[in-house]
């Protein structure tokens, strides 16, 4: 199996020096205009079908979901819900990034070269949003920021999308920069946690920035960053997706697997950071799972 992203990707946008001392120095970087209007309306075409589901709620293989606070509804698996999503599992304008910060090449190439953990849409509304989680002190190895001679090890890198612009009172995503590396707990942290079922943000902690995003730009951070969001004080809806990266052999913290007709549609490539053990792309020394629980997300 090829390790360079290049390879793997060819038509790939690479990751530039700035951006991995950025990644580094920061925990995030910001990508302008990873989607183009035309990717934008699509998702938002689908959004809208969909923006009507309930928590718990399943429609095909996407399922209305929450948190446990006021952050309002995240359509998980949201790659199935047709090509304009679709498109994100190895999106050009991102992917090679992603891979070069999990480090999927070196980190565990028998499976693939990364795993998609989660992924959603997210639609929030006036008064909705979700406290502060997160921190260098506050996560675990699912979530680490590791770098080691000049290679990235990183098991959840997050790539945020926005799909409306995203400004001052929109319930922007927070963060406070390098509190990936923190090596003390955040003074405020308790005040501002999300915490099952409480509404809470991240407006007033110190240190904390809005990140203003445009529609189609895309906000790569590592996921042990402190991060949350701003209240939405604004009319109408913050329309967002997430995909969370990270190396092949994760599993879904939801329990949730991709649908037999999504790995059936899919380039070899997307299939193997979808479901990286599949059993028709894994090599013969490798161990064959039963997949049988994913039969209960069918009905």
């Amino acid at each position: 199996m090829p390790q360079n992203a290049r390879e793997i990707w060819p038509d790939a946008i690479p990751v530039s020096e700035m951006e991995i001392y950025k990644f580094d120095l920061n925990g995030f970087i910001i990508v302008k205009g990873a989607l183009s209007p035309e990717e934008v309306a699509a998702c938002n075409q689908t959004i809208d079908d969909y923006q009507d589901m309930k928590t718990g709620e399943w429609r095909g293989w996407v399922h209305g979901h929450d948190y446990g606070g006021n952050e309002g509804l995240n359509l998980q698996q949201v790659y199935e819900s047709g090509p304009a999503f679709e498109k994100f599992i190895d999106h050009p304008s991102w992917v090679a990034k992603v891979q070069h910060f999990v480090n999927g090449g070196n980190f565990d190439h028998h499976h693939g070269p990364m795993y998609i953990d989660e992924n959603f849409a997210s639609i929030r509304r006036y008064g909705q949003s979700i406290g502060l989680h997160s921190g260098g002190q506050d996560t675990c190895i699912r979530t680490q920021f590791k770098e080691k001679n000049g290679n990235f090890y990183c098991c959840q890198v997050n790539v945020l999308v926005a799909l409306n612009d995203i400004g001052p009172g929109d319930g922007a995503t927070m963060c406070i920069p390098s509190s990936h590396k923190a090596n003390f707990m955040h003074p405020q942290v308790e005040a501002y946690r999300m915490s099952q079922g409480e509404s809470k943000s991240m407006d007033g902690i110190e240190g904390a920035i809005e990140v203003h995003l445009d529609a189609g730009d895309a906000l790569i951070f590592v996921d042990s960053l402190m991060h949350g969001s701003a209240a939405r004080i604004n009319e109408g809806q913050r329309r967002i997706s997430v995909f969370r990266y990270g190396a092949s052999w994760s599993r879904s913290r939801h329990g949730y697997r991709p649908s037999p007709e999504l790995l059936e549609r899919l380039n070899p490539q997307a299939r193997l950071v979808v479901e990286p053990r599949h059993q028709d792309l894994l090599p013969p020394h490798v161990e064959q799972h039963d997949y049988s629980a994913r039969e209960k997300h069918i009905n």
